[in-house]
């Protein structure tokens, strides 16, 4: 028996919701394709269930930006709990190390001393309950089933770190840290890693995310909400999430794009910003992404090719 058509999308659009605290990521993307009545629906960006926030979604055409999209620096709003570690480095997870509370924990010019000290480059180690493949098994899997789990360190870099508050939640200190970081950087591992420097032990007791790369949380819409309309309505400009330089083609170049055949250096002159050998650049045409190309020996070479163009181009 032949396999199904999948009837094509209708929609090729990205856009961004809030994510709800209590959901996986693959929860919020089921919940959409419900909503828009579309299977081919992707997300950018894994947000663990306790964490909300900004979450980019790709329909249609667009799921093929979204592996393009996930380089990009991340914000957040963490409230770090300081007196036990717990083996998700998170809330949801069990106790797995007790510290004694001490008075300076409390005390916001320590904690702004030792929050700004976490800025820069570094070395971090991974939660064990994390999505990272170990031998082809997510981390969480061999975690949960009671495997001890020694993730390598990867470098991660913090952008950003500032405190906003020093709370007393019965008893226990809180400090809420605004951060920006890297591809790749937990925010549950900079917590741990937060309480050891102060010879304290920590996690993290909820987390939102503010910003992934240029989206931000006044671009999102509420996944209740979420209909066909609101979508087209409220979508993002693929070229400003993607950052790259954008080039409006002619119409006559427009068959030659979905042959896949290289276009005229001429037009390069034309891009929004300068571009260089080897440069990624949108090339777009009213209103929509028709591919994504690069600048090679001169020449204007595609990388990525969408038969039906990708909505929302507000150039």
């Amino acid at each position: 028996m032949g396999m199904a058509r999948r009837t094509p999308s209708s929609i090729h659009l990205l856009f961004a919701v809030d994510k709800p605290v209590g959901c996986t990521s693959h929860d919020v993307v089921a919940r959409a394709r419900r909503a828009l009545s579309e299977r081919r629906v992707g997300h950018a960006g894994t947000l663990d269930p306790l964490a909300s926030g900004v979450m980019v979604l790709g329909v249609g055409q667009a799921t093929r930006l979204l592996g393009r999209i996930t380089q990009e620096t991340k914000s957040y709003i963490a409230d770090i709990a300081f007196g036990f570690e717990t083996n998700t480095d998170d809330a949801e997870g069990e106790a797995t190390r007790r510290v004694e509370v001490v008075p300076e924990l409390f005390d916001r010019a320590f904690a702004e001393r030792a929050v700004a000290a976490s800025v820069g480059p570094q070395m971090q180690v991974p939660p064990a309950f994390s999505a990272i493949s170990v031998n082809g098994v997510r981390s969480y899997k061999r975690a949960r089933a009671g495997d001890a789990v020694e993730l390598p360190p990867r470098s991660v870099e913090v952008l950003s770190a500032t405190l906003v508050a020093v709370s007393d939640v019965a008893g226990s200190p809180v400090w809420t840290v605004a951060y920006t970081v890297s591809k790749g950087t937990y925010i549950r591992a900079l917590a741990r890693d937060l309480g050891r420097s102060v010879d304290s032990a920590a996690h993290v007791a909820s987390l939102r995310r503010t910003a992934s790369g240029t989206v931000t949380l006044s671009d999102c819409l509420d996944i209740d909400a979420l209909t066909v309309d609101a979508a087209q309505s409220r979508c993002l400009d693929p070229v400003r999430v993607l950052g790259c330089p954008a080039i409006s083609v002619p119409t006559e170049t427009l068959e030659d794009i979905r042959c896949g055949r290289r276009l005229s250096p001429k037009l390069v002159s034309a891009a929004t910003r300068p571009v260089g050998e080897g440069d990624i650049v949108a090339l777009v045409h009213e209103g929509s992404l028709h591919a994504v190309a690069r600048l090679e020996a001169g020449r204007i070479a595609m990388c990525d090719v969408f038969p039906q163009a990708i909505g929302g181009v507000a150039l």
